[in-house]
């Protein structure tokens, strides 16, 4: 069934109380369930599934990845089936509204886990509190939510706004419901087999599942003498080193520098896999440019002029030279200049990202009447109360927990209720949120004032970067509601339990992943960054934090060099994206990103863009089946690589804590 919408002229011409008393008879489904026990439970429970892949993902790549679509494939499939068996009676179209919007909430309130706060506890070695944590980003999150509600009536309900991400996804709910349903199975399908073939696989490269089937089910260690659990490697290319130091043979290096410790592998990660085919060709090349760049160029020969060297540790210890401290020591002060200018250049290049803050429709003639939406709509006094009393708890938390001085908190307040309009325009236009060169306005704003505290640029410019993404975020995700004819009240309610679900989740796992205790019972922040997670989101913004609080002193030549040379790239690149309308496609901020991802990571996204841009190519034709499953089940297919891998990579963590 097609979509209803106005045209452009009544967009343009109509008052506000014209298009709601239109939405209102034409498109309102007063009648039908939204936000149920069942829709509420279910996206309650898939939120926190994939808040958990979400948080996986990030502390692996520094991506947000989206859950709005996988959770309505998912709760479609999930009540089609049990309806089929008896069980249940089927899912409206706005219940599954409904649990996509839950789910896409508690996704968001991942993000400062494995950036912001990350980076805070990587600088001061204070790891807050697991409550103070959850407490925090909940009340972060509320704002964002207050927020949203009085921007949709301007930006949804008034301009009428596309917000592309938003409408497709309504667009994919009502194609479920109306005439393609059998493709909604199918899509369910197609991620629950590539999902559970993602998880076997594993399993079978995680010691602790071994150890968990070989050990505890089988007894192996009891009656076959076993001590050792066995598991496939997926970093493939040990099989080889184990044989080649044995048979001393050979050995490939850079410049004498072993390309093991460049972190030159060949790891077949099956979530990078996913993650690559999500990102696309252009920007998946653009990350494995830049780590080409750094790992196999810049790197060696800065090991070689001594730039880059062994150190000794606070205990004595010689650090090794390995890809952490590569980064660390040199890599990443040109790979965050370049993420930092080409997201500026980007977000400048856009002016009608802040042009249209100012455009206005005409003023209404008539006597608008009553308000229709009195009683569907959240009322504005909620927000109007609600925002300042939560803003100044928000600082006050942050003061308290953080230690930041109250007053620094307060006055960036208004920076937040600024970029968060900003943010909300991006996303209208383009489905992209510009939070990562907006935050830094008010990290380099509050550093400024405060340099002996790294806090003081941190959770100010935290705060900043989570309302605005998170409100811009919501009302693309009010967008398909508003399509569908939901209550916009439900969806309020909905998004509130989604931060719940996402907080409860996320912190708990962080913990456990990210912040395991030593022998002495001692949980250290220094350990957050590993290969397996390179953490590159908060890298960046330590690299940040760390130029305002010392400035450029003690920075080798070279490093400074290279700040110099990336940004100007970085302006070359944009630039260039700009001037030739897309067709270059390089990406400054991808770039920059390849540098602080491990080289492994970056090699499996680029192989899988290229794997989908491949069999894109290949199968361009609608209707066959390989378009079916290459094209429109692209995301349904990477859905399940992220989510397998990702639930059972969570799992082995859990299982190695207590077995």
């Amino acid at each position: 069934m097609a979509l209803q919408h106005l045209t452009d002229e009544q967009i343009a011409t109509w008052t506000r109380a014209q298009k709601d008393e239109w939405w209102f008879k034409n498109i309102f489904r007063g009648d039908m369930a939204q936000l149920t026990l069942r829709s509420g439970f279910t996206g309650f429970l898939l939120g926190g599934i994939l808040s958990a892949t979400g948080l996986y993902i990030g502390a692996k790549t520094g991506i947000a990845i989206g859950v709005g679509l996988t959770s309505v494939i998912l709760a479609f499939a999930l009540f089609r089936a049990l309806h089929a068996a008896g069980f249940a009676q089927d899912y409206t179209i706005l219940e599954n509204n409904c649990t996509q919007s839950i789910a896409t909430a508690a996704g968001y309130v991942a993000t400062p886990l494995f950036s912001s706060l990350a980076a805070y506890m990587l600088i001061t070695g204070i790891i807050p509190p697991w409550w103070q944590l959850v407490v925090w980003i909940f009340v972060v999150a509320l704002i964002g939510v207050l927020l949203a509600f009085p921007l949709k009536r301007r930006f949804i309900n008034e301009d009428q706004a596309p917000f592309p991400e938003g409408r497709a996804c309504g667009v994919v709910l009502d194609s479920l419901y109306h005439g393609a349903g059998d493709e909604g199975v199918f899509k369910a399908k197609l991620l629950g087999v590539v999902g559970g073939f993602t998880a076997l696989y594993q399993a079978i490269v995680s010691d602790g599942w071994m150890k968990l089937v070989q050990f505890k089910i089988l007894m192996l260690d009891k009656w076959a003498g076993m001590v050792e659990p066995w598991y496939l490697h997926d970093r493939l290319d040990s099989y080889y080193y184990t044989w080649a130091t044995k048979a001393q043979a050979f050995i490939p290096t850079i410049l004498g520098t072993d390309i093991r410790q460049l972190g030159l592998r060949l790891t077949l990660d099956a979530a990078m896999l996913g993650v690559g085919g999500l990102m696309g060709i252009a920007v998946a090349t653009s990350c494995f440019l830049g780590a080409f760049i750094n790992f196999v160029v810049l790197a060696p020969l800065m090991i070689q002029a001594g730039d880059i060297a062994p150190r000794l540790a606070a205990d004595g210890a010689l650090i090794p030279l390995n890809r952490a401290e590569i980064v660390n020591q040199w890599s990443l002060w040109w790979g965050v200049t370049m993420m930092v200018v080409g997201a500026m250049v980007s977000l400048l290049a856009k002016p009608e990202i802040f042009t249209g803050l100012f455009k206005r429709k005409a003023a209404p003639t008539a006597d608008a009447g009553p308000d229709l939406l009195k009683d569907i709509e959240v009322p504005l006094w909620i927000s109007y109360i609600g925002v300042p009393v939560f803003s100044v708890l928000g600082s006050y938390l942050t003061h308290l927990f953080f230690d930041v001085p109250m007053w620094l908190a307060l006055i960036s307040l208004p920076l937040i209720f600024v970029l968060t309009i900003i943010c909300t325009n991006s996303m209208a236009l383009t489905s992209w949120t510009p939070t990562g060169a907006l935050s830094k306005i008010t990290q380099f704003s509050m550093g400024a004032i405060d340099r002996t505290n790294p806090g003081s640029n941190l959770l100010p410019a935290a705060m900043t970067s989570e309302i605005a993404s998170n409100a811009a975020n919501l009302l693309s995700d009010i967008k398909p509601g508003y399509m569908l004819g939901g209550k916009p009240r439900h969806q309020a309610v909905g998004h509130v339990i989604g931060n719940l679900a996402g907080v409860l989740t996320c912190v708990p796992l962080f913990f456990l992943l990210f912040l395991q205790p030593d022998a002495n019972g001692v949980r250290n922040a220094a350990n957050m960054v590993t290969d397996q997670f390179a953490m590159p989101a908060a890298l960046q913004w330590k690299g940040v934090a760390e130029i305002i609080a010392k400035g450029l002193k003690g920075l080798p030549t070279s490093a400074l060099i290279s700040m110099a040379v990336a940004a100007l790239a970085a302006v070359a690149m944009e630039v260039a994206r700009i001037k030739t309308k897309g067709r270059f496609q390089l990406s400054a901020v991808a770039t920059g990103l390849g540098v602080v991802l491990p080289p492994e990571a970056v090699l499996a996204m680029f192989v899988g863009a290229v794997l989908f841009f491949v069999m894109g190519r290949k199968h361009k034709t609608p209707g066959t089946q390989g378009h079916r499953v290459w094209v429109e089940g692209m995301e349904p297919i990477c859905a399940g690589l992220i989510s397998g891998a990702a639930l059972m990579g969570i799992g082995n963590a859990i299982i190695n804590v207590l077995i």
